[in-house]
């Protein structure tokens, strides 16, 4: 399976100069190539190939005027750009089709200098790890890294990008083999909820840590300071960057939680099972902050690639399954709840449920149906099994490796 690694970078002054060079020059690319396709389209002409664009917008244009910058960069970048928009495009007419899982895809959009964040595509050939540590990319130069842990095996591609905040990462994808752990004979359903951010089936509750509501102080105070400057003065530049950076605090807390959360809950049990809550809609409502501030969709998505990485089961328990509104102990489907309820005693058996608890007991009996009908999730609202997915290589940090693990494939560390 593949594995993305993360690492911040702190490159030099000519360095930073040569990457942003890089990423402008990868942004013309996909512009210039998407506009092509988007003129041929209109015109009613055949689509676009990407050797013809490759040809005519990275060949022929490094011969000319107006392009003679892009041959100032490493050739991979801009062929790597091409390939993104190839990927984009495929995502699309997959989506159109019905040939993609989730939410639908949109066409491919013109990127600007002004995004948040910036980044370019490497493959083995435009970079290379380093005796000493550091990392050489091609006409960008030798970079240094803050290694955080080794490699567990080479890397097969690079992407170097650039936040809202200024920080530099090297984010590494890794073909690895799965770190099976022991097999266990315990199993969890798991309630994912605002008061509390987890409950699981035996009865533990998983506090919530509430990141963004604890820097909501400072984070209003810096809001307020960037308000106050004129736009487009460097003193407004300044205070952008501090509340970029106050928000990519608050953001690697909340991951670095949930990186510890959802680890601990794969290694402590065989089986994983977690209620699918339909998060998009609830941050349309009056508790979106406290929604998005929990961040479920990321922390879900970690214990699905940690469970197979590990070697550990998990499913998904679909959204419309009644599960504060059954009994745990007999199965008696009391009916709809206020959220204001949260201790009820069932009707049929007499017997006396906290809601969160119950929730999570009902999520594991589901769960444990749902595996042994052979299927990775419930059926969905029109009642079509939801077939399971491949696990791509995630965009955070893989999980912390355990202590005795052994293999290290000669990459450097520290």
């Amino acid at each position: 399976m593949q594995l993305r690694y993360n690492y911040r970078a702190y490159p030099d002054a000519p360095q930073r100069r040569a990457l942003a060079s890089a990423f402008g020059c990868a942004r013309v690319v996909w512009n210039d190539c998407l506009r092509d396709r988007k003129e041929a389209h209109a015109a009613g002409l055949p689509y676009v190939t990407s050797a013809e664009l490759s040809r005519l917008r990275i060949t022929q244009a490094k011969r000319t005027e107006e392009r003679a910058w892009l041959a100032d960069v490493s050739a991979v970048v801009l062929q790597q750009s091409l390939r993104d928009l190839d990927a984009a495009y495929k995502n699309f007419f997959d989506s159109l089709k019905g040939r993609r899982q989730g939410r639908k895809v949109g066409p491919p959009r013109y990127k600007s200098k002004k995004d948040t964040r910036q980044s370019i595509r490497l493959n083995t050939n435009a970079f290379s790890l380093k005796d000493n540590g550091k990392v050489y990319v091609a006409k960008v130069g030798n970079l240094k890294v803050k290694w955080s842990r080794r490699l567990p095996a080479a890397p097969t591609s690079l992407t170097v990008t650039k936040d809202s905040s200024s920080r530099y990462f090297l984010s590494f994808v890794v073909d690895t083999d799965p770190d099976l752990l022991p097999g266990l004979e315990s199993d969890a359903g798991i309630d994912l909820g605002l008061s509390a951010f987890a409950v699981l089936s035996d009865g533990r509750k998983i506090d919530s840590p509430r990141f963004l509501r604890r820097a909501e102080k400072k984070l209003k105070r810096l809001q307020r300071e960037l308000s106050r400057k004129a736009k487009g003065s460097k003193n407004r530049a300044k205070a952008r960057i501090k509340v970029a950076r106050q928000h990519a605090r608050v953001a690697d807390r909340r991951r670095d939680w949930h990186h510890k959360a959802s680890t601990q809950l794969i290694r402590d049990n065989q089986a994983v099972y977690v209620e699918d809550l339909a998060v998009s809609g609830l941050g349309r409502t009056r508790l979106a902050k406290s929604v998005y501030d929990a961040g479920w969709s990321a922390f879900v998505g970690m214990l699905q690639y940690k469970a197979a990485f590990y070697g550990r089961t998990f499913a998904k328990v679909d959204r419309a399954f009644p599960s504060s509104q059954l009994c745990s102990a007999c199965g008696f489907r009391n009916g709809p709840k206020p959220l204001q309820i949260r201790k009820w005693t069932c009707e049929a058996c007499g017997a006396a449920h906290d809601r969160d608890h119950n929730a999570a007991r009902n999520v594991l009996f589901e769960g444990r149906r749902i595996v042994a009908a052979g299927r990775a999730e419930t059926l969905n609202a029109c009642g079509a099994p939801v077939r399971r997915v491949h696990v791509p290589a995630q965009r955070v940090e893989a999980g912390s490796p355990r202590k005795d693990q052994t293999t290290q494939a000669g990459i450097p560390g520290p």
